[in-house]
């Protein structure tokens, strides 16, 4: 909490998460500049925040968890489906599986064909570079003096390999970088991590940069909307983990990277949206634009869970009170094993018999470990799990406000499997799941399939396990899209003074994990702004 009541800055970054971050860190590059950064949640300092299969215990976290769920959703049985989101510094990159993986070339020129000028993939690559530091070392697609770590497994697991050697047998060629050349292929993923700790974008970006004199960060603060003067953005008003009410001042801009469930509902708090739903909110519109909130994609991931005729999963590490204390000391002493695993250990991305292209058009991760749902307790049986997600879905959603206050969460709605297609993709994905584990390679290690077992054989049937089981895989995007709501500056159409620079700008979501295009988002929002204040 601050000691003043008011406070000014020269931009006013609204969101301390993977965008917000870099953001921070960028414009602050600038000692000319001051920069205020307002983050809803505390400070990373939560020790499993680092630890890199923390993740698991930070997937309902009452503090550093917005613990969001959608509306029922109509395509998946009526379920609230879980839409975690990180609420504390480095946001969803403090919570989350840790894959780096950009997306397909074609995701990117794609937007930029929309009429996004500056967004294709030759634009943003750049940017990527700038991010990482690749641990493999530089060529033609990575960088290695940027803030972000990008790492291989601290090593290989036999599951995984097997996995990996399945795949080739079906098939599918094998690929070392889904980020390189291509990304078809099957192999193990690389992650947000260095030594064995993760990488956040706070720990990334904030860390090397919190004793900068013109950097202020503030934390357990909820920013309640961007006040206006007239059309134009002048700064923001939050208050504090009492309650108390704040403001700041921007001289130059004010930043909104608050997240693809975040930002919508600011803007609508602030008055811009569909001035009909603001109305019935009590809130006086400012500018009417109704694409605020719409357009929300995500991505539908349905497991495959498998019981291993060998005790080397994690569930086995846990069930056992002397493997757990192996597990631990080694991670302490070398920064390797179980607890550096990310939400995708091996995995690939495929092309299946109903892509519309040449691309690939479905991603699995494999991981070495079993839950009934994501968050669960651990099967009691050796077991592991193989993900299916379908990249380009056609079904969009919203994110709204419900009411005036902040601190309420909105209404989100995916839409999942809204489209005949998307029905067929999701089971287009599963299939090829099968094809894989039905290979030699890793027949040894199958005892059996779990769920959803070998009586649901028909595409009806995977469908409605599909609908009956499936869920979010977090990737939450596209509430404040380039060319509907934001121009190709990230300017907010129809108001001076106020841009957005989250994953809720995006025109489609990327054909994998979308962490590092936020932050590549980041990187370049930082350098238009730096350009454009000049």
């Amino acid at each position: 909490m601050i000691e003043a009541d008011y406070i000014e800055a020269d931009y006013i970054v609204v969101g301390g998460g993977s965008a917000g971050c870099v953001l921070a860190a960028r414009l602050s590059e600038d000692p000319a500049v001051r920069v205020l950064l307002v983050e809803a949640g505390p400070r990373d300092t939560n020790p499993w925040i680092h630890v890199p299969l923390g993740y698991g215990k930070l997937f309902n976290h009452k503090r550093l968890n917005w613990r969001f769920q959608s509306e029922p959703e109509p395509g998946m049985n009526g379920r609230r489906l879980n839409q975690p989101r990180g609420r504390v510094l480095g946001g969803s990159s403090s919570i989350n599986g840790l894959l780096y993986v950009r997306g397909q070339r074609e995701d990117f020129d794609a937007w930029a064909r929309l009429g996004n000028r500056g967004w294709g993939y030759e634009d943003l690559l750049p940017f990527f570079q700038r991010a990482e530091a690749q641990q493999r070392g530089p060529n033609a697609w990575h960088g290695v003096d940027g803030p972000l770590a990008v790492s291989d497994p601290s090593e290989p697991h036999p599951l995984c390999d097997a996995f990996i050697a399945a795949g080739m047998e079906a098939g599918y060629p094998a690929n070392a970088d889904f980020n390189g050349a291509t990304q078809e292929g099957v192999g193990y993923y690389q992650s947000t991590m260095r030594r064995g700790r993760r990488c956040s974008a706070a720990v990334a970006y904030l860390k090397p940069v919190r004793s900068r004199a013109n950097l202020r960060i503030v934390t357990d603060a909820l920013v309640r909307r961007v006040m206006l003067d007239g059309r134009r953005a002048t700064g923001i008003e939050w208050s504090d983990a009492a309650g108390t009410r704040h403001q700041a001042k921007a001289r130059r801009e004010v930043i909104l990277a608050a997240g693809a469930i975040g930002t919508p509902q600011l803007l609508e708090l602030s008055g811009i949206g569909d001035g009909e739903r603001l109305r019935g909110l009590g809130i006086e519109t400012v500018h009417h634009n109704p694409e605020v909130g719409e357009n929300f994609q995500d991505h539908l991931q349905v497991r495959t869970v498998y019981k291993a005729t060998r005790p080397i999963t994690f569930n086995d590490d846990m069930r056992s009170p002397l493997r757990t204390l192996g597990v631990g000391l080694r991670y302490a002493l070398t920064g390797k094993g179980p607890l550096t695993v990310s939400a995708g250990y091996a995995g690939g991305f495929f092309r299946s018999p109903i892509a519309r292209d040449a691309r690939p058009d479905i991603q699995c991760l494999f991981i070495t470990f079993s839950t009934t749902k994501m968050g669960d307790r651990l099967h009691a049986f050796s077991g592991f799990t193989v993900s299916a997600c379908p990249l380009r879905p056609e079904s969009r959603g919203h994110v709204h406000a419900t009411t005036p206050d902040a601190a309420a969460a909105p209404a989100i709605l995916a839409n999942f499997l809204a489209t005949k297609r998307d029905e067929a993709e999701v089971v287009a994905g599963m299939r090829i799941v099968r094809d894989i584990m039905a290979r030699s390679a890793i027949a040894p290690f199958v005892r059996e399939e779990h769920i959803p077992g070998p009586a649901v054989t028909n595409d009806a049937a995977l469908l409605a396990y599909a609908r009956e089981t499936g869920g979010s895989i977090y990737h939450a995007s596209c509430t404040a899209a380039m060319g509907k709501v934001v121009d190709a500056s990230l300017r907010v159409m129809g108001v001076d003074g106020l841009r957005v620079a989250d994953a809720s700008i995006m025109p489609a979501v990327p054909s994998g994990n979308t962490n590092a295009a936020v932050i590549a988002i980041g990187e370049k929002a930082a350098a238009m702004i730096r350009e454009d204040n000049r």
